[in-house]
């Protein structure tokens, strides 16, 4: 099957490779994808590029890039339904502990984790559902229906997440502040969001108590350590920080009295890792929303599957406006 590859840690276009794999074949317990379209996310390309703390070379010899993505089961394997043959499926966790991930014509994966594809929803759509939709819908729920009359702060609120955390913010009745630069103000206010805020400001932590006087409920936190000394400032008191990034500071110093004599809850979100539950509760969410017509995720490219490295390089761009998908097939 046509694929995209890499053996060993380095820029995208001097590690990627495309060209042709094996075609796997489903265990028990498991479903084979005829893919569409594969997500590329900013962590499939610090992954790739041997950016993770205390990684030094890649967990498996040959690695399929891309945990996202979406398409149709074509067979299944001992203990699976027949009846899943010819279900429209989206996926998460393709490449997470796996070598082989969503950047190819087929993969095969526990069933649990092909999710059936609500029948108003896009291929496109599913692609974009993995790691950005899942963040953004724990982020702002934390696993129950709890915005509703809710003010959140959404920093990063053009980004991916951040864009998805705003509809599903509204959706869920919440008033939604959201921080971001300039160039992406439009971006942000046709996601929803109530009020915008230049995330450089001066004044940012006064403008939000302006309009929360007694603070936000929970913050949506794409970049925690730069804003650890801003979130104790506009928490409320019994408040809740869903910190799901720090890529700028990885090892930032808290100020613990501030949060201590808040009670601030820091909700460190790895949606790899989410517990089935919390991750089903989710996925429920994005479906429920986007059948509301509240919930539809940009893409800002969809490029070939031998694109791969330009893919990659571009989810770390930017500015990028929304999702960016390889289409398979």
């Amino acid at each position: 099957m046509k694929s995209i590859t890499y053996s060993k840690f380095g820029p995208a276009a001097e590690v990627i490779t495309y060209g042709q794999t094996p075609m796997p074949q489903p265990a028990a317990g498991e479903v084979l994808v005829k893919l569409a379209y594969s997500g590329a996310n900013p962590s499939d390309a610090k992954a790739r590029a041997g950016s993770r703390p205390g990684v030094t070379k890649p967990a498996f010899d040959v690695i399929i890039p891309n945990s996202d993505g979406s398409g149709e089961i074509t067979a299944v394997g001992d203990g699976v339904s027949v009846d899943r043959i010819g279900e429209r499926v989206w996926i998460w966790n393709g490449q997470w502990q796996r070598p082989y991930g969503t950047a190819a014509e087929y993969i095969a994966l526990p069933s649990a984790q092909a999710v059936r594809l609500p029948d108003d929803m896009s291929l496109e759509t599913g692609a974009c559902l993995g790691i950005p939709g899942l963040t953004a819908a724990h982020s702002v729920f934390g696993g129950g229906d709890n915005s509703l009359g809710q003010t959140l702060l959404v920093s990063g609120g053009a980004g991916s997440v951040g864009h998805n955390a705003i509809q599903l913010a509204k959706w869920g009745g919440a008033t939604v502040i959201a921080t971001g630069s300039p160039s992406g103000f439009d971006r942000i206010r046709a996601a929803g969001a109530d009020h915008v805020l230049d995330y450089r400001s001066d004044t940012l932590a006064a403008d939000i108590l302006e309009i929360a006087p007694n603070g936000v409920d929970r913050a949506v936190e794409v970049e925690f350590g730069e804003n650890i000394d801003l979130l104790h400032q506009v928490v409320r008191a019994n408040g809740t920080i869903a910190a799901y990034g720090s890529a700028k500071t990885m090892a930032p110093t808290l100020p613990f009295g501030p949060y201590l004599f808040k009670a601030i809850t820091i909700d460190v979100v790895l949606i790899y890792i989410l517990p089935m539950g919390q991750r089903q509760a989710a996925i429920d969410i994005l479906h429920r929303a986007h059948a509301d017509g509240a919930f539809k995720p940009d893409i800002g490219m969809i490029t070939d599957l031998e694109n791969c490295a330009a893919a990659h390089d571009a989810t770390l761009t930017p500015g990028r406006a929304g999702a960016i998908l390889l289409k398979i097939s």
